[in-house]
């Protein structure tokens, strides 16, 4: 597959910011981690969201290197096993333990599988016109939240569902398969560029459009221009957030 992208901090810092994003890519998969920024209660481990996300991802990478054809849930189990196994030490079992939403693209034996856990989401468009979104929308349905009801509803089937220690978060993902030779192009967004669509009124299709003909740095300054653009305190969350978009084509073959 052929990809371009973009990984952005969504602040400033004298590190240069503190990107909680990750893309690892190779020639027959992608894979988009978000970091979810902790909420400030004890979480019962020594590493930090940054760590967790750039571990799992790259045990992702390793498992679908390895075993190219196993089916996407399992490799999100046996990623988030590796993961498991780096930090034995830690409590494991706090549910503010650090966790991250996955979106994963794989290429293989004539299929492009999809798959995403909690709020990053594959976009695909086939020669047909018609776009499929791949999306985890758990969060989405649940009302606003404090931070302790957040850590209640954290991996459970009542809330929503992280990668982070508990393998059967693979279980709770949402996954699509097309075959190849029908897909036109594909996009992976963590949140801080979906929100073009789900708070600034953006389409998916305008948005695929836009990043097919302008490419992955528009569409971040888009949506920088546009959280710009808000009234203070009219908005929830944080104003800037980590934004990373992933542009691909399939290659037959």
């Amino acid at each position: 597959m052929q990809i371009s992208y973009v990984c952005e901090p969504g602040a400033v810092g004298p590190d240069g910011g503190a990107n909680e994003d990750v893309v690892v890519a190779a020639g027959r998969f992608v894979v988009v981690l978000d970091g979810a920024t902790t909420s400030g209660l004890p979480t019962g481990c020594v590493h930090d969201v940054r760590w967790l996300a750039g571990r799992l991802a790259w045990a992702l990478a390793g498992v679908l290197t390895e075993r190219p054809g196993l089916d996407l849930r399992e490799v999100l189990r046996e990623g988030i096993v590796r993961t498991r196994g780096l930090h034995p030490g830690c409590d494991l079992a706090n549910p503010e333990s650090p966790s991250a939403t996955v979106a994963l693209v794989r290429e293989h034996d004539g299929r492009l599988d999809c798959l995403t856990l909690a709020d990053s989401p594959v976009v695909v468009e086939t020669h047909d016109g018609a776009l499929t979104t791949v999306v985890d929308d758990r969060l989405d349905r649940l009302p606003p939240m404090d931070r302790e009801t957040a850590g209640r509803l954290r991996n459970t089937d009542a809330g929503f569902w992280v990668a982070g220690t508990r393998p059967e978060a693979a279980d709770r993902a949402v996954t699509v398969s097309f075959r190849t030779a029908e897909v036109r192009s594909f996009a992976l967004l963590s949140d801080g560029v979906s929100r073009l669509v789900e708070r600034f009124g953006w389409s998916w299709e305008q948005l695929l459009r836009t990043l097919e003909k302008q490419g992955p740095a528009h569409l971040v300054r888009s949506v920088r221009e546009a959280e710009l653009a808000m009234a203070e305190g009219s908005f929830r969350g944080k104003r800037h957030d980590d934004a990373t978009v992933v542009f691909g084509l399939p290659v037959a073959g």
